[in-house]
């Protein structure tokens, strides 16, 4: 298969950038990203519960480790997330009598989708993937362990107000633009995604180094919602390694 950006490039050298950008206005036509000391990649909750045979799979969730794997050689700052539950926590279904996993209900905070258990703290579910690769890793954060409050964002609990300190990490490296990738793309890397650009921070979601749950139409709306708030969707083939 021909790659687009190759095929350009070709066509650039020969004709020239202004000459490429007159006869192809549309045409993608951006120099790879090469991640710097300003620069962050975010793996969100690549856990046990959310991989194959997890209590909360994600489709094709696996194939995100081998792709996280390899941008994350060129990131010197890397930060993971783990969702971190207690037991009985008010987003599991079985907290709710009479209540299905993917079935709503209003919280003092707002609508909450309910799942089945997972990433209980301490379980083999909670624990991030054997196959994770990533030794220069600096932080991992660990979210939605207050029981009445879920925290999809690795930034700020689903309250909205309650931080977990990532934003402040971050910026004490002088960090300046963050990259994501994880699961799953419609709730715990979007919801990250927002709120980095909240935070001030210039975003990109990798993805092809994500995967989405897609209920109810959320994964539209995820990508919608991001675009709408400035955040870059990339492949991971965009980022010089």
């Amino acid at each position: 298969m021909f790659d687009r950006r190759q095929i350009l490039a070709s066509l650039g050298t020969a004709l020239g950038t202004a000459a490429m950008a007159t006869a192809f206005p549309n045409a993608l036509w951006a120099a790879p990203i090469k991640p710097d000391e300003a620069s962050a990649l975010l793996v969100i909750d690549v856990q046990n519960c959310f991989l194959p045979g997890g209590s909360l799979a994600v489709k094709d969730g696996e194939q995100v480790v081998p792709v996280i794997n390899r941008i994350a050689k060129g990131f010197a700052n890397v930060a993971l997330t783990q969702d971190w539950h207690t037991s009985g926590h008010v987003s599991f279904a079985s907290t709710h009598q009479g209540k299905k996993p993917f079935e709503t209900v209003t919280l003092p905070y707002g609508k909450q989708v309910l799942w089945p258990d997972h990433c209980v703290q301490g379980t083999d579910g909670a624990g991030l993937s054997k196959d994770l690769s990533i030794p220069q890793a600096g932080l991992i954060i660990r979210k939605g362990f207050h029981k009445d409050v879920d925290s999809y964002s690795a930034f700020t609990e689903a309250d909205g107000k309650t931080t977990t300190g990532l934003a402040a990490y971050l910026k004490a490296r002088k960090v300046k633009r963050v990259f994501l990738a994880g699961l799953a793309t419609d709730f715990c890397v979007g919801w990250s995604a927002l709120d980095a650009r909240k935070a001030g921070f210039e975003t990109y979601v990798v993805e092809d180094a994500c995967r989405g749950i897609d209920t109810q139409g959320s994964l539209a709306k995820a990508w919608a919602d991001m675009a709408k708030a400035g955040v870059k969707r990339i492949q991971s083939a965009d980022i010089a390694i």
